[in-house]
């Protein structure tokens, strides 16, 4: 520091050497792309955005539910406008974002992206056309945690306040992207949802009507997960993989059945654990905090020290 005349301090700014730390990021990102193979070609960007992804969901959540999730000025009269300019919005943008995807998936996969427009546009289109599906499904994941949670007053609190259904939302839209092939795009939607909620779900489970999440904090659901209808789950409840297969590399083998099937009317109680391709069958319950690695049958009650109650004894499928 010095003085000046007049008395006051002057107070010079420092230096942290920008420069230097900006030459070894770039060696660094560059030595990445080689080791990965990755272009160094100049260009604009490769992946989809995370921010992009987030305001296209907000949209769709707006489109899904205008009088609830959309602008607060809104009115019924003009609810059909908002929608079809907001869809309008949102699936330009998720054009954008697919046609990223599958030419990053056609560059760095050494295939030909000659009909990523085509391909693009018929995903965004396909996907456009399920949004009536969705929305349906949605209503009946509202309903069934309006009727499962005795604090809930109305529906209107259930799709404004409950994180389960933010992330089932998220879910569903996710869902049906991974189904059309861009699983990137779909993941990142359903770890925006992860990020806000504490629920994870893999876009690639399968979940049927009137799914209830109660509280939700925790709860994990792998990607290859099959869900019936009327099912309901509380937090901290994990769906996942008892095993991870590997090839005769000892590379981890990707996509095959590995989480649970759990049928139609289960209820599964906070902190309880089923893993592995094994079956929960229809009506079954399991209590908190149980460890499942075997097939439930239908009907069965079991108890955190393992014991089974008005119904046939668990099964196991080793």
């Amino acid at each position: 520091m010095s003085s000046k005349a007049s008395g006051s301090i002057e107070v010079r700014k420092p230096s942290f050497d920008i420069d230097r730390v900006v030459s070894e990021l770039a060696a660094v990102r560059l030595n990445w792309r080689e080791s990965r193979q990755r272009s160094n070609e100049p260009g604009g960007r490769e992946l989809p955005s995370r921010d992009a992804i987030a305001e296209i969901l907000a949209g769709l959540r707006g489109a899904l539910f205008p009088m609830r999730l959309g602008p607060v000025e809104l009115r019924q009269e003009s609810e059909d406008f908002y929608v079809g300019h907001t869809l309008d919005l949102a699936l330009h943008s998720l054009f954008n974002q697919v046609r990223l995807e599958l030419q990053y998936v056609a560059r760095y996969q050494g295939s030909t992206d000659s009909d990523v427009e085509q391909l693009a546009l018929d995903i965004v289109r396909s996907f456009s056309r399920t949004l009536p599906e969705i929305r349906v499904l949605l209503d009946s994941d509202v309903i069934a945690a309006y009727q499962g949670d005795p604090a809930a007053r109305s529906v209107d609190e259930v799709l404004l306040c409950y994180p389960g259904i933010l992330a089932l939302i998220h879910h569903r839209i996710a869902h049906c992207l991974y189904r059309l092939g861009v699983p990137l795009i779909a993941r990142i939607a359903a770890e925006l949802a992860h990020a806000q909620t504490g629920i994870d779900i893999h876009p690639g489970a399968t979940i049927g009507t009137g799914f209830f999440i109660d509280h939700g904090t925790g709860v994990v659901i792998g990607e290859t997960a099959i869900i019936g209808a009327n099912v309901r789950i509380y937090q901290a409840v994990t769906l996942g993989a008892k095993r991870f297969p590997t090839d005769a590399n000892g590379t981890l083998q990707k996509g095959l059945p590995r989480h649970p099937v759990v049928e139609d009317e289960v209820v599964i109680y906070a902190g309880a654990t089923v893993l592995g391709r094994i079956t929960i069958g229809r009506g079954a319950v399991i209590g908190g905090n149980v460890w499942i690695t075997q097939d439930v049958a239908a009907g069965s009650h079991v108890t955190q020290a393992g014991s089974l109650q008005h119904g046939d004894s668990a099964r196991s499928d080793q």
